[in-house]
């Protein structure tokens, strides 16, 4: 008689447990979570005045005597299950600075608003779609004697798209330390619009604050060649942020301009190392800057927000860049599965990650994101509401925050994380019938919306 696999008999294993059914009410409640957190801990709910015990809780009561939470990944390639949450959470986020709700006025709707897209520098030529690859007006051949096209008219998924045409000539120490100043350059142009803003208004740089603010989140994206190119939205107020109109010369028109400005001017320098020398880096000659309208002459608020929140859960292997994970050792860059020209900056930082001059960088822990820091969508204080509040609100709503009158002791450790092969069969089963469900609600409720 043949054998049931391993998968199989583990699903069967958990299903005929004596406490299966609290164990799919845990999976149940984190959504079919992919990779799960296990806890081992216990709670007490006390009476804030009078010391009496309300509630406890311990996990010797549940199935392995561990609670399994969400892992929260943004990554649909890691959890899919999470990431929806997390497009979610970042959807509200951004809304909220573009149309207000979540503690932020809505007159913020009527602010000037835009939103803007900053590219990194060319690093040198790269196979193209959208027409023929073809090389620049009197520039047929590089210095190594290839051609700088190769003529061919390329898909938009087209795996050549992005790669080098030459690459002997591509500038890959530029392009990964680029990456390790993109957070400080795009600092810089914050500041450089501010200043550009003052300037338009007529006011001394200084005194910029007494009079607007300048608020926004932006959300960092690796093109085709694996360079970022940052997307945000960026809208003016008063000075106490989004409760206080903006002033009179404040407009959408001139911020803009001060955009448009900054992001020409700022630079960053690299510091000097004998191996690459001094570099001053720059953003890209391509800025976008478009105006978010309530009529119909600008971009949609919720099209702006349902755009970011989708890109923040993309993962590397849908991006084309780097990796998940971090790489600790030279065997784990050979063995990743990436296109060369992705291999070649990995194997970039970490080169320049030995040179002293760039231990600040940590280009070896950056290594697989290509050199580039700090989280994927970030946000000024003032813009609008803060994961963290989301998560609270959600956490309230289905009632398992504390009350004003009560306290809470809490002991918790981690004890693992993950499933077993039948677990991970059967959670993969239940994320598929809670995504159907919310599929199902969502069209009934915008059939419903079109009938009214």
């Amino acid at each position: 008689m043949r054998q049931l696999p391993e998968t199989d008999r583990d699903a069967i294993r958990i299903v005929q447990d004596p406490q299966f059914a609290r164990w799919l009410e845990q999976i149940t409640a984190t959504g079919g979570c992919a990779h799960p957190v296990h806890l081992s801990g216990s709670t007490t709910t006390l009476d804030a005045a009078t010391g009496e015990i309300i509630r406890t809780y311990d996990t010797r009561i549940e199935p392995g005597e561990r609670l399994l939470i969400r892992c929260r990944n943004r990554r649909s390639t890691v959890c899919a299950p999470c990431s929806r949450l997390h497009a979610g959470d970042t959807f509200h986020l951004v809304r909220a600075g573009l149309v207000g709700g979540k503690n932020v006025p809505d007159t913020v709707r009527h602010r000037p608003r835009l939103f803007i897209t900053l590219t990194a520098p060319s690093f040198g030529p790269v196979h193209h779609a959208g027409g023929r690859c073809r090389p620049r007006r009197n520039r047929g051949r590089c210095e190594h004697g290839r051609l700088l096209g190769c003529g061919a008219v390329h898909d938009t998924d087209d795996a050549l798209v992005g790669q080098p045409i030459c690459v002997d000539c591509y500038d890959y120490p530029a392009h990964v330390l680029w990456h390790a100043h993109a957070g400080k350059l795009w600092d810089r142009f914050v500041i450089g619009v501010r200043r550009q803003l003052a300037s338009l208004g007529g006011l001394v740089q200084s005194r910029f604050a007494d009079h607007a603010r300048l608020s926004f989140a932006r959300v960092a994206e690796y093109q085709k060649r694996a360079a970022v190119h940052v997307h945000a939205v960026v809208r003016l107020d008063g000075p106490a942020g989004p409760t206080e109109e903006p002033p009179a010369w404040g407009t959408a028109d001139r911020l803009a301009e001060a955009v448009r400005g900054s992001a020409r001017r700022v630079m960053v320098r690299t510091p000097y190392s004998a191996v690459v020398g001094e570099l001053i880096l720059r953003w890209g000659v391509q800025v976008d800057a478009r105006s978010v309208r309530v009529d119909s002459n600008g971009l949609d608020d919720d099209a702006v927000a349902a755009y970011v929140a989708k890109y923040v859960t993309k993962g590397a292997h849908e991006t084309g860049a780097g990796t998940d994970y971090p790489l600790t050792s030279w065997g784990d860059i050979e063995s990743a599965r990436v296109s060369e020209h992705v291999r070649t900056l990995i194997r970039t930082c970490w080169r320049l990650g030995s040179i002293p001059e760039y231990e600040s960088l940590r280009l070896r822990a950056w290594a697989h994101t290509l050199g580039y820091r700090g989280h994927i969508l970030t946000k000024s204080r003032a813009y609008s509401t803060t994961y963290a509040a989301l998560r609270a609100e959600r956490a309230h709503h289905v009632g398992t925050e504390d009350t004003a009158d009560a306290v809470t002791e809490r002991r918790w450790r981690y004890v693992g994380s993950g499933h077993t092969p039948g677990a991970a069969l059967l959670a993969a089963g239940i994320a598929e019938d809670l995504e159907h469900s919310r599929r199902f609600y969502a069209e009934a409720s915008k059939a419903g919306r079109r009938s009214q």
